[in-house]
């Protein structure tokens, strides 16, 4: 168990102490992905480094199995926790198998060689990454994503029941940002792992993550499965913006656009979501009395009793 009591976390500045959190009381469960996110310079990545006991609270505790993770060596660490930072790491002529195998540090003996219990626990993380086709290739070759893949293994062949990482999807493409989240997840559940991870994901993490830490520089943290943290309100407020909106149904940001034409719509759903997007970005707000009307069919939108099979021709309907 992975946990904090009354923590308050920040930096030194001069000689005086800036929090950035305070008094809180977090707890991470076994076969859990947890996403940490919140606007920039709300603390997550301060928080991060405190729990991995790279940076000292200001107060309170980070503990985990009952141990003050401070009071424990740089070994002992490496038996509880690994972790994937953000940093683009450049390494020539050495492959993903080798790479890997890092992970296996803490473990091997004071020659550093690989016992076949070592070499078992590389091929094993390499599968759960799906990446045992890879293994001889030089790491170098590999695209952004199977290089996460790659250090999201060598976290796992280091075997410890705390994974931590830092932004994991920050340099990927939507595919791979997508696949990453999911594999995280599915690594949770199946090796029973508790895995964390901060994100600015997130669309992503509200469908991938098991629970949401939600972090606000003037709110209290919030946590909790997304879905009540969406319902209860809690993504509105950290997210407040003049120029744009949680959408709560739907899970997306939403612009605040202009809108000073009313018109009325309704008709199929689904194209009835895009039109309304199309028509917001036009300065259009939906209004059930407004005089112009619209009807969304399977067969196109009819205005006036004219039949448009495309929106942009709507839309230029619209602007004569």
């Amino acid at each position: 168990m992975f946990s904090t009591h009354s923590l308050s976390i920040g930096y030194k500045k001069r000689r005086h102490n800036v929090s950035v959190q305070q008094h809180l009381d977090l707890q991470l469960r076994g076969s859990e992905l947890v996403c940490l996110i919140g606007p920039n310079g709300c603390g997550k990545s301060t928080l991060l480094r405190t729990l991995a006991g790279l940076q000292p609270p200001l107060a309170g505790a980070v503990a985990v199995d009952g141990k003050n993770i401070f009071a424990l060596s740089a070994h002992e660490k490496s038996l509880v926790l690994s972790t994937v930072l953000t940093e683009y790491i450049d390494i020539e002529n050495t492959t993903v198998r080798q790479i890997v195998a890092m992970g296996r540090q803490p473990h091997t003996s004071w020659w550093g060689a690989l016992s076949r219990d070592d070499r078992a626990k590389t091929d094993s993380a390499l599968q759960l990454v799906h990446l045992q086709d890879k293994a001889d290739i030089f790491i170098n070759e590999l695209s952004d994503g199977e290089r996460q893949r790659t250090f999201i293994a060598k976290a796992l062949a280091q075997d410890t029941p705390h994974i931590f990482l830092d932004e994991p999807t920050a340099h990927l493409d939507l595919p791979n940002r997508i696949e990453i989240m999911l594999l995280l997840h599915e690594l949770a559940h199946k090796t029973g792992k508790a895995i964390l991870l901060s994100t600015h994901e997130l669309d992503i993490a509200l469908q991938a993550a098991d629970r949401i830490w939600l972090m606000d520089k003037n709110l209290a943290m919030k946590t909790g499965v997304p879905e009540d943290l969406v319902i209860d309100g809690s993504f509105g407020l950290t997210f407040n913006n003049p120029h744009y909106y949680f959408n709560t149904s739907n899970g997306n940001f939403s612009m605040n656009y202009p809108l000073n034409k009313d018109i009325s719509i309704a008709g199929e759903s689904t194209r009835l979501y895009w039109t309304l997007r199309a028509l917001a970005r036009n300065g259009f707000r939906a209004t059930q009395n407004a005089h112009t009307k619209i009807e969304v069919t399977e067969k196109g939108w009819v205005l006036d009793g004219i039949c448009f099979d495309r929106i942009e021709s709507l839309l230029t309907a619209l602007k004569m």
